[in-house]
């Protein structure tokens, strides 16, 4: 006797296949996170172009400095680069171009981070937790960037 035949599924619509990706890049952005050394709010990053990922990064600070990125009363050093930043800067060092290409970030990007996230080229922002200022998110609209938010929960 032939075992029954698993149920087909019916194939899934480009913009869900899309969501599929979106979710899974913002699961790694998260674990990529954890390699900060920031007590406070630990956000990681991701840069994505044709289905690969061209850059990473995660808030700390630069390159030689200690690794401590908040001062004896708790707040955040003024050296500390946000993840955006570090994977944008790491992408201009390489022979990689960030030109159309999709950022996934654990939290939505500050206002100077938009800025950079604009000059870099890329066209999609997808994030899954919100910055305390909204004025990133605001610029990245006015410029015809498109931004996603996706639920931590449906992640």
């Amino acid at each position: 006797m032939n075992p029954s035949p698993l149920p087909s599924r019916a194939p899934l619509t480009a913009s869900e296949k899309q969501l599929q990706f979106d979710r899974r890049y913002l699961k790694m952005a998260r674990v990529w996170a954890e390699n900060s050394y920031c007590r406070r709010r630990q956000v990681g990053a991701l840069i994505v172009k044709d289905r690969m990922i061209i850059s990473d990064g995660y808030n700390g600070t630069p390159s030689g400095f200690e690794n401590n990125c908040e001062d004896d009363a708790g707040f955040t050093k003024p050296c500390v680069l946000h993840a955006e930043a570090n994977a944008i800067t790491k992408v201009a060092k390489s022979n990689n171009s960030s030109e159309g290409a999709t950022l996934y970030v654990t939290a939505a990007p500050c206002l100077e981070c938009a800025k950079l996230i604009i000059q870099a080229g890329i066209r999609r922002v997808v994030y899954c937790s919100e910055y305390r200022d909204a004025d990133g998110l605001a610029l990245l609209h006015s410029a015809g960037i498109d931004v996603l938010f996706i639920n931590p929960d449906e992640i």
